[in-house]
């Protein structure tokens, strides 16, 4: 068998040691540039890793196992291990011949250009309205594509609003305090800086039927989910699933931030769907439209700025997985 091995920031040959003990594996260090060239893929690192490399992935379409070696490792939470140990016992078995492997889906970012209301055939009440400029701003006929975008894969959840500002803020920190609470620790002061944006989003009505507004207002944090966990552990999307091709959205409206600050703790557990400033529904794909252009970040790291087409890849990856 042919394992390459991928080594995330941080990480070096001494971390891959543990996984060499079978002598009848032959092993290359980095991407491989084809199929041909590997069996399966050991990935080192956390989200950020696995977020910068899925493109290559997606294309390759070997099964991949991921070590939780990052500062956050939401996505191996996901799927299972949790710690460095998780992910060997899993490597075993697949060297065996008894590994877990399954396809997941991947979410998808593709950036829209906003058209005028020319061609669109909607009434003109159908036609969302600027609350500051009265010029149209909101409506649903983007053209994906104009130019021709570069389409984004995450792992875990994409999301606009204070969730963006909180990551940013986040990688400005030292890895290690990253790793260890970092991106708590910039959620409190960002909380009581932070105003919110107004956003639209959109979602298929039915098969034909075009699309429908399905949230609409100030905004304090938009988040696009493929697993329920981000951020270090917060269960934002606590129903999604990686294998149902649905995006699971999670939408805070405006709120205090006394109250924001409160609600956070409840997100750790999941129990924050109760919340009557909290909107929750899941969708194959969504359309994100801001009056500003707003930063769009996935698995903790910059993509582009909204307008956006968010939806679900499925069966995207192939993952290695811990026997459950």
């Amino acid at each position: 068998m042919r394992a390459a091995a991928i080594l995330g920031l941080g990480c070096s040959a001494r971390d891959l040691k543990p996984f060499q003990t079978d002598n009848s594996v032959e092993w290359r260090i980095g991407m491989p540039a084809s199929p041909d060239n590997a069996d399966v893929i050991l990935l080192f690192g956390g989200d950020g890793t696995v977020h910068r490399h899925l493109g290559q992935l997606v294309k390759l379409g070997l099964p991949v196992l991921v070590v939780p070696a990052g500062s956050g490792n939401d996505f191996a939470r996901a799927l299972g291990p949790r710690r460095v140990h998780d992910s060997l016992s899993a490597w075993r078995k697949f060297c065996g011949g008894n590994g877990d492997v399954r396809a997941i889906d991947l979410g998808v970012i593709t950036p829209c250009e906003r058209e005028g209301a020319a061609g669109l055939n909607l009434h003109e009440s159908e036609i969302p309205m600027s609350r500051k400029t009265g010029e149209t701003w909101g409506i649903p006929g983007w053209r994906a594509g104009v130019p021709a975008p570069r389409e984004t894969y995450f792992c875990c959840v994409a999301g606009v609003g204070l969730d963006s500002e909180v990551a940013r803020r986040a990688n400005r920190l030292p890895r290690w305090l990253r790793g260890n609470g970092g991106y708590a620790l910039s959620l409190a002061p960002t909380i009581f800086t932070f105003d919110p944006v107004p956003v639209k989003i959109f979602a298929p009505e039915g098969v034909d039927e075009g699309w429908a507004l399905r949230s609409d207002g100030p905004t304090m944090l938009a988040a696009f989910a493929n697993t329920p966990v981000y951020g270090g552990g917060m269960k934002i999307a606590p129903r999604a699933k990686m294998d149902d091709g649905l995006l699971d959205v999670c939408v805070v409206g405006a709120v205090s931030p006394m109250k924001l600050f409160s609600l956070f703790p409840t997100v750790y557990a999941g129990k924050h769907l109760s919340i009557r400033e909290v909107e929750y529904f899941q969708a194959p794909r969504v359309r994100v439209e801001t009056e500003q252009a707003q930063d769009i970040y996935a698995d903790g790291e910059y993509v582009c700025q909204t307008p956006v087409d968010v939806s679900i890849e499925r069966a995207a990856l192939r993952v290695v997985t811990a026997s459950r």
